[in-house]
């Protein structure tokens, strides 16, 4: 959906396991710089391991102000928002350069747009559920080949009986995902 092509910048918002999984699908498909917009230093190791090539820690237009000064004023050729909140949209929208692309993965919550702030910034805007069928057999040869290793997102194995703890931990970023066991 943010349209990612060979050579081109792309910004990953978002750091749990869908911002990382980006991470790796904008390598994949070519991009030549990748920032990796996190505050966590684990979280952020693993985005230099999938391919990142800049971290920003900085929120809000703070953080767009540190993605314009690493794309020499410009912003992202595509952004992809992995978060899903206002704030996340709204940081993505500013960090995309005019022609740009963004696209989110995530069900957005409490989400507002302005039309004609979208309108006269030239970006467009791009989301909805996966077409996962489409892109699943190449996805599981690349895994099954070693070429990707997404399976780094899981960092927290409990068993079933505690599916609780795990989306506690997630919730308070002491995992990135939690895999349980029966």
């Amino acid at each position: 959906a943010a349209e990612v092509k060979p050579g081109s910048t792309a910004v990953v918002v978002g750091d749990g396991a869908v911002g990382l999984c980006a991470v790796i699908a904008a390598k994949e498909m070519g991009a030549e710089r990748i920032i990796a917009m996190s505050r966590h230093e684990p979280r952020q190791k693993l985005a230099l391991e999938f391919g990142a090539t800049d971290i920003v820690t900085e929120r809000g237009e703070e953080g767009v102000a540190r993605v314009k000064e690493l794309t020499g004023g410009i912003g992202a050729d595509s952004v992809l928002e992995c978060v899903g909140t206002a704030q996340a949209m709204q940081q993505a929208l500013h960090s995309a350069r005019p022609g740009g692309n963004v696209g989110f993965v995530g069900v957005p919550h409490e989400v507002a747009v302005d039309g004609q702030e979208l309108f006269f910034s030239h970006v467009g805007l791009r989301g909805g559920p996966a077409p996962v069928r489409r892109y699943l057999p190449d996805l599981i040869d690349r895994v099954l080949t070693g070429s990707i290793d997404p399976g780094k997102v899981f960092d927290l194995t409990l068993p079933l009986d505690q599916v609780a703890e795990g989306y506690k931990a997630m919730d308070e970023r002491r995992a990135i995902k939690t895999i349980l066991k029966p």
